[in-house]
């Protein structure tokens, strides 16, 4: 009787894990974005990606287009956590941003095909840029 019951459980197991890994194989599997998100405008030539700095940076994922002039503005409203000390290493940017206000950071002609990645101070939160 107990042989039974732990062979139907462990079965139950198996395919609960195959389905759980099997959609998130999908889900990995899936094609890439190619078009800036919302937080990315440009105006005059030069492409602005907007964050928000509170609790994290929001959004955590940007796509924007490579091989354009682009600027970061992060903006603060009664930031008072850690992700108010931006830190983005590639460019060897480190800064604390007011509490209210808003940072625009240049990044010069970003590469397509590159990732540009920043987190707070304490690499608590982080945020990613992917540049198409």
């Amino acid at each position: 009787m107990y042989k039974i019951a732990a062979a139907i459980i462990t079965s139950a197991l198996i395919v609960s894990a195959v389905i759980v890994f099997h959609s998130r194989a999908q889900r990995d599997l899936a094609p890439v974005d190619t078009q800036p998100t919302e937080n990315v405008e440009v105006r005059d030539g030069v492409q602005y990606i907007i964050l928000t700095a509170r609790g994290g940076y929001t959004p955590e994922m940007s796509t924007a287009r490579g091989d354009l002039p682009t600027k970061l503005v992060v903006r603060t409203n009664g930031t008072y956590d850690c992700s108010a000390s931006l830190v983005i290493g590639s460019i060897g940017y480190r800064k604390t941003l007011p509490q209210t206000g808003e940072e625009v950071v240049d990044l010069g002609t970003p590469r397509a095909h590159t990732t540009l990645k920043g987190t707070c101070s304490m690499g608590m939160y982080a945020f990613s840029v992917r540049f198409m």
